[in-house]
Protein backbone atom coordinates (compact mmCIF):
# COMPACT_ATOMS: atom_id res chain seq x y z
CA UNK A 1 0.00 0.00 0.00
CA UNK A 2 1.98 3.39 -0.76
CA UNK A 3 2.05 5.94 1.61
CA UNK A 4 -0.21 8.95 0.96
CA UNK A 5 0.71 10.97 4.27
CA UNK A 6 3.23 14.24 3.45
CA UNK A 7 6.29 13.46 4.38
CA UNK A 8 8.13 15.56 7.70
CA UNK A 9 12.02 15.31 8.54
CA UNK A 10 13.23 16.94 11.35
CA UNK A 11 16.20 16.15 14.18
CA UNK A 12 18.31 16.82 16.55
CA UNK A 13 22.29 16.84 16.82
CA UNK A 14 23.99 14.49 19.57
CA UNK A 15 25.50 16.86 21.70
CA UNK A 16 24.17 15.89 25.01
CA UNK A 17 20.81 15.49 26.69
CA UNK A 18 17.27 17.45 25.67
CA UNK A 19 15.96 19.68 27.85
CA UNK A 20 12.78 21.62 28.94
CA UNK A 21 13.22 23.98 25.59
CA UNK A 22 13.33 21.18 22.99
CA UNK A 23 9.93 20.24 24.71
CA UNK A 24 8.37 23.02 24.18
CA UNK A 25 10.26 24.06 20.54
CA UNK A 26 9.76 20.55 18.90
CA UNK A 27 9.36 17.35 20.63
CA UNK A 28 5.91 17.77 21.94
CA UNK A 29 4.56 18.30 18.41
CA UNK A 30 6.10 15.67 17.20
CA UNK A 31 4.49 13.44 18.96
CA UNK A 32 1.21 15.04 17.03
CA UNK A 33 3.11 15.12 13.71
CA UNK A 34 3.36 10.85 13.84
CA UNK A 35 -0.36 10.85 13.04
CA UNK A 36 -0.46 13.57 10.39
CA UNK A 37 2.87 12.88 8.57
CA UNK A 38 5.13 10.44 7.22
CA UNK A 39 7.70 11.14 10.11
CA UNK A 40 11.90 10.98 9.48
CA UNK A 41 13.67 11.72 12.99
CA UNK A 42 17.43 12.10 12.15
CA UNK A 43 20.25 11.94 14.18
CA UNK A 44 22.61 14.89 12.84
CA UNK A 45 25.91 13.49 13.79
CA UNK A 46 26.99 15.03 10.71
CA UNK A 47 25.44 18.35 11.60
CA UNK A 48 27.32 17.65 15.38
CA UNK A 49 30.88 18.02 13.44
CA UNK A 50 30.67 21.83 12.59
CA UNK A 51 30.89 23.09 16.37
CA UNK A 52 32.17 19.14 17.82
CA UNK A 53 34.66 17.53 15.90
CA UNK A 54 36.84 17.39 18.20
CA UNK A 55 34.69 15.70 20.94
CA UNK A 56 33.87 12.60 18.84
CA UNK A 57 34.68 10.60 21.76
CA UNK A 58 31.55 11.81 23.20
CA UNK A 59 29.07 10.97 20.20
CA UNK A 60 27.77 7.54 20.86
CA UNK A 61 26.65 8.01 24.38
CA UNK A 62 25.00 11.56 23.28
CA UNK A 63 23.11 9.70 20.92
CA UNK A 64 22.05 6.74 22.76
CA UNK A 65 20.76 9.39 25.37
CA UNK A 66 19.14 12.01 22.85
CA UNK A 67 17.35 9.16 21.53
CA UNK A 68 16.41 7.86 24.49
CA UNK A 69 15.24 11.31 25.40
CA UNK A 70 12.62 10.61 22.29
CA UNK A 71 11.63 7.49 23.13
CA UNK A 72 10.77 8.93 26.71
CA UNK A 73 8.45 11.51 25.36
CA UNK A 74 6.68 9.63 23.21
CA UNK A 75 8.56 9.18 19.76
CA UNK A 76 7.13 6.06 17.87
CA UNK A 77 9.64 4.04 16.02
CA UNK A 78 6.51 1.88 15.10
CA UNK A 79 4.84 4.96 13.55
CA UNK A 80 8.49 7.22 12.63
CA UNK A 81 11.82 6.53 11.33
CA UNK A 82 14.61 6.67 13.58
CA UNK A 83 17.87 6.73 11.51
CA UNK A 84 21.70 8.23 11.74
CA UNK A 85 22.71 10.49 9.61
CA UNK A 86 26.21 9.55 8.64
CA UNK A 87 25.31 5.61 7.91
CA UNK A 88 23.30 7.46 5.06
CA UNK A 89 25.69 8.08 2.26
CA UNK A 90 23.15 9.51 0.04
CA UNK A 91 22.75 12.43 1.98
CA UNK A 92 26.06 13.42 1.40
CA UNK A 93 26.01 13.03 -2.40
CA UNK A 94 23.14 15.29 -2.46
CA UNK A 95 25.06 18.03 -0.68
CA UNK A 96 27.44 17.68 -2.84
CA UNK A 97 25.35 18.28 -6.23
CA UNK A 98 23.52 21.13 -4.15
CA UNK A 99 26.27 22.70 -3.50
CA UNK A 100 26.90 23.14 -7.02
CA UNK A 101 23.97 24.95 -7.27
CA UNK A 102 24.76 27.38 -4.09
CA UNK A 103 26.68 30.43 -4.42
CA UNK A 104 29.32 31.03 -1.90
CA UNK A 105 27.39 34.50 -0.77
CA UNK A 106 24.06 33.11 -0.73
CA UNK A 107 25.70 31.02 2.06
CA UNK A 108 27.21 33.35 3.79
CA UNK A 109 24.39 35.54 4.00
CA UNK A 110 22.81 32.86 6.93
CA UNK A 111 22.35 34.69 9.80
CA UNK A 112 23.43 32.35 12.07
CA UNK A 113 26.86 31.82 10.13
CA UNK A 114 28.13 34.27 12.12
CA UNK A 115 26.99 33.45 15.40
CA UNK A 116 28.00 30.06 15.20
CA UNK A 117 31.63 31.23 14.37
CA UNK A 118 31.54 33.50 17.29
CA UNK A 119 30.39 30.85 19.68
CA UNK A 120 33.08 28.83 18.65
CA UNK A 121 35.83 32.01 18.83
CA UNK A 122 36.86 31.26 15.03
CA UNK A 123 35.61 34.38 14.03
CA UNK A 124 36.22 34.54 9.86
CA UNK A 125 38.28 31.51 10.21
CA UNK A 126 35.09 29.06 10.33
CA UNK A 127 35.17 25.70 8.48
CA UNK A 128 34.16 24.73 4.96
CA UNK A 129 31.80 22.82 6.86
CA UNK A 130 30.19 25.31 8.86
CA UNK A 131 29.70 27.30 5.87
CA UNK A 132 27.71 24.14 4.24
CA UNK A 133 26.04 23.19 7.26
CA UNK A 134 22.29 24.50 5.65
CA UNK A 135 23.15 23.08 2.51
CA UNK A 136 23.59 19.69 4.21
CA UNK A 137 20.46 20.46 6.06
CA UNK A 138 18.79 20.70 2.91
CA UNK A 139 20.06 17.63 1.41
CA UNK A 140 18.80 15.74 4.83
CA UNK A 141 14.95 17.31 3.93
CA UNK A 142 15.18 16.51 0.15
CA UNK A 143 16.87 13.26 0.02
CA UNK A 144 13.50 12.20 1.44
CA UNK A 145 11.42 14.65 -0.75
CA UNK A 146 10.03 16.21 2.46
CA UNK A 147 7.27 18.68 2.36
CA UNK A 148 7.05 19.52 6.17
CA UNK A 149 10.04 20.88 8.07
CA UNK A 150 9.50 21.62 12.04
CA UNK A 151 12.17 24.76 12.20
CA UNK A 152 12.66 27.10 14.80
CA UNK A 153 12.50 30.83 14.24
CA UNK A 154 16.44 30.86 13.91
CA UNK A 155 16.45 27.83 11.10
CA UNK A 156 14.01 29.53 9.08
CA UNK A 157 16.75 30.77 6.75
CA UNK A 158 17.92 27.99 6.24
CA UNK A 159 14.64 26.46 5.28
CA UNK A 160 14.66 29.44 2.37
CA UNK A 161 17.76 28.21 1.31
CA UNK A 162 16.52 25.01 0.89
CA UNK A 163 13.40 25.85 -1.07
CA UNK A 164 15.39 28.32 -3.45
CA UNK A 165 18.05 25.21 -4.06
CA UNK A 166 14.95 22.97 -4.81
CA UNK A 167 13.21 25.29 -7.47
CA UNK A 168 16.99 25.85 -8.83
CA UNK A 169 17.57 22.20 -9.13
CA UNK A 170 13.76 21.88 -10.72
CA UNK A 171 14.44 24.88 -12.79
CA UNK A 172 17.72 23.15 -14.64
CA UNK A 173 16.70 19.90 -14.97
CA UNK A 174 13.25 19.70 -14.59
CA UNK A 175 10.60 19.29 -11.34
CA UNK A 176 11.55 17.17 -9.07
CA UNK A 177 11.34 18.20 -5.68
CA UNK A 178 8.93 19.84 -3.74
CA UNK A 179 9.44 22.99 -1.87
CA UNK A 180 9.12 22.41 1.55
CA UNK A 181 7.19 24.15 3.79
CA UNK A 182 8.25 25.18 7.50
CA UNK A 183 6.17 24.47 10.65
CA UNK A 184 7.26 26.88 13.43
CA UNK A 185 6.29 26.19 17.03
CA UNK A 186 3.70 28.00 18.95
CA UNK A 187 6.11 28.78 21.27
CA UNK A 188 9.90 28.43 19.41
CA UNK A 189 11.90 29.40 22.35
CA UNK A 190 11.98 28.62 25.95
CA UNK A 191 14.00 31.32 28.13
CA UNK A 192 16.70 29.96 30.14
CA UNK A 193 16.49 29.46 34.20
CA UNK A 194 18.83 32.59 34.31
CA UNK A 195 16.27 34.73 32.43
CA UNK A 196 18.01 36.44 29.43
CA UNK A 197 18.63 34.06 26.99
CA UNK A 198 17.03 30.69 25.71
CA UNK A 199 17.23 27.64 27.21
CA UNK A 200 20.57 26.01 25.97
CA UNK A 201 23.14 23.93 26.93
CA UNK A 202 26.36 25.45 26.38
CA UNK A 203 24.81 28.40 28.63
CA UNK A 204 24.50 25.66 31.30
CA UNK A 205 20.48 27.33 31.85
CA UNK A 206 18.45 24.32 31.59
CA UNK A 207 16.51 21.55 33.51
CA UNK A 208 17.12 18.39 31.71
CA UNK A 209 14.46 15.88 30.60
CA UNK A 210 16.86 13.52 32.49
CA UNK A 211 16.87 15.57 35.48
CA UNK A 212 16.31 14.31 38.82
CA UNK A 213 13.49 15.68 40.94
CA UNK A 214 15.97 17.26 43.24
CA UNK A 215 18.31 18.72 40.58
CA UNK A 216 14.93 20.31 39.54
CA UNK A 217 14.17 22.04 42.63
CA UNK A 218 17.62 23.19 42.78
CA UNK A 219 17.70 24.59 39.25
CA UNK A 220 14.10 26.03 39.67
CA UNK A 221 15.34 27.59 43.03
CA UNK A 222 17.57 29.32 41.60
CA UNK A 223 15.93 30.81 38.77
CA UNK A 224 16.05 34.69 37.83
CA UNK A 225 12.59 36.32 38.91
CA UNK A 226 12.17 40.08 39.19
CA UNK A 227 14.77 41.83 40.13
CA UNK A 228 13.28 45.11 41.64
CA UNK A 229 11.50 42.69 44.27
CA UNK A 230 13.88 42.22 47.21
CA UNK A 231 11.00 41.34 49.53
CA UNK A 232 7.90 39.15 49.43
CA UNK A 233 5.64 42.14 49.87
CA UNK A 234 7.32 44.21 47.13
CA UNK A 235 4.74 43.82 44.49
CA UNK A 236 6.40 42.18 41.03
CA UNK A 237 5.88 41.94 37.88
CA UNK A 238 4.32 38.66 35.98
CA UNK A 239 4.71 39.46 32.56
CA UNK A 240 8.36 38.01 31.30
CA UNK A 241 8.85 36.49 34.58
CA UNK A 242 10.81 33.20 33.90
CA UNK A 243 9.21 31.49 36.84
CA UNK A 244 5.48 32.17 35.48
CA UNK A 245 6.18 31.59 31.79
CA UNK A 246 7.27 28.19 32.94
CA UNK A 247 4.38 28.38 35.11
CA UNK A 248 2.37 28.92 31.91
CA UNK A 249 3.97 25.84 30.38
CA UNK A 250 3.78 23.31 32.96
CA UNK A 251 1.59 23.75 35.63
CA UNK A 252 -2.16 22.02 34.67
CA UNK A 253 -3.36 24.10 37.44
CA UNK A 254 -4.68 26.68 36.37
CA UNK A 255 -5.96 28.31 39.36
CA UNK A 256 -3.55 27.90 41.56
CA UNK A 257 -1.49 29.52 38.61
CA UNK A 258 -3.69 32.79 38.43
CA UNK A 259 -3.86 32.79 42.48
CA UNK A 260 0.02 33.23 42.52
CA UNK A 261 -0.07 35.85 39.59
CA UNK A 262 -3.17 37.59 41.63
CA UNK A 263 -0.83 37.17 44.71
CA UNK A 264 2.82 38.16 42.97
CA UNK A 265 1.14 41.61 41.60
CA UNK A 266 0.17 42.39 44.98
CA UNK A 267 3.17 41.66 47.05
CA UNK A 268 1.46 39.13 48.46
CA UNK A 269 3.42 36.02 47.74
CA UNK A 270 7.38 35.30 47.90
CA UNK A 271 9.20 33.98 45.64
CA UNK A 272 9.85 30.87 47.47
CA UNK A 273 6.54 29.43 47.23
CA UNK A 274 5.72 30.50 43.51
CA UNK A 275 9.24 28.40 42.90
CA UNK A 276 8.43 25.61 45.37
CA UNK A 277 4.70 25.19 43.33
CA UNK A 278 6.50 25.44 40.40
CA UNK A 279 9.23 23.02 41.19
CA UNK A 280 6.65 20.32 42.00
CA UNK A 281 4.89 20.97 38.72
CA UNK A 282 7.82 20.43 36.53
CA UNK A 283 8.45 17.51 38.36
CA UNK A 284 4.79 15.83 37.80
CA UNK A 285 5.31 16.45 34.29
CA UNK A 286 8.64 14.94 34.31
CA UNK A 287 8.24 11.74 36.28
CA UNK A 288 6.27 9.90 33.60
CA UNK A 289 9.04 10.78 31.17
CA UNK A 290 11.72 9.34 34.05
CA UNK A 291 9.97 6.34 34.26
CA UNK A 292 10.04 5.10 30.26
CA UNK A 293 13.84 6.69 30.45
CA UNK A 294 14.66 4.62 33.17
CA UNK A 295 12.78 1.46 30.91
CA UNK A 296 15.28 2.07 28.17
CA UNK A 297 18.45 2.97 30.06
CA UNK A 298 18.06 -0.57 31.20
CA UNK A 299 17.30 -1.70 27.55
CA UNK A 300 20.07 -0.09 25.18
CA UNK A 301 20.82 -3.46 23.03
CA UNK A 302 16.47 -1.93 22.09
CA UNK A 303 17.20 1.60 21.83
CA UNK A 304 20.49 0.74 19.10
CA UNK A 305 18.08 -2.09 17.13
CA UNK A 306 15.35 0.25 17.00
CA UNK A 307 18.10 2.81 15.07
CA UNK A 308 19.32 -0.02 13.22
CA UNK A 309 15.93 -0.88 11.92
CA UNK A 310 15.21 2.73 11.02
CA UNK A 311 18.60 3.45 9.15
CA UNK A 312 18.44 1.07 7.22
CA UNK A 313 14.87 2.25 6.18
CA UNK A 314 15.91 5.23 5.52
CA UNK A 315 19.06 4.42 3.61
CA UNK A 316 16.88 2.16 1.01
CA UNK A 317 14.42 5.20 0.48
CA UNK A 318 17.55 7.69 0.50
CA UNK A 319 19.31 5.03 -2.32
CA UNK A 320 15.75 4.82 -4.44
CA UNK A 321 15.48 8.52 -4.45
CA UNK A 322 18.96 9.18 -5.24
CA UNK A 323 18.89 6.91 -8.04
CA UNK A 324 15.88 8.52 -9.33
CA UNK A 325 18.30 12.04 -8.90
CA UNK A 326 20.73 10.63 -10.92
CA UNK A 327 18.82 9.96 -13.63
CA UNK A 328 16.51 12.79 -13.31
CA UNK A 329 19.66 14.75 -13.64
CA UNK A 330 21.14 13.02 -17.08
CA UNK A 331 24.56 12.19 -15.25
CA UNK A 332 26.38 9.19 -16.99
CA UNK A 333 25.41 5.64 -15.75
CA UNK A 334 27.81 3.19 -17.72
Amino acid sequence: MTNTKPILVTGDRPTGRLHLGHWVGSLQNRIRFQDEYECFFLVADLHMLTTHYDKIEEVEQNVLDMVIDWLSVGLDPNRSTFYIQSQIPYITELYTILSMLCPVPRAQRIPTLKEKAQDMGVGENYSVGLLGYPILMAADILIFKASKVPVGEDQLSHLELTRELARRFNHIYGTFFPEPEAIVSDVPRLVGTDGSRKMSKSLNNCIYLSDDPKTVEERVRSMYTDPKRIRADIPGTVEGNPVFIYHDIFNPDKEEVEDLKRRYRAGKVGDVEVKQKLARAINNFLDPIREKRSYYERRTDEVREILRRGTQKAYEIAKKNMDEIISHMGLFKP
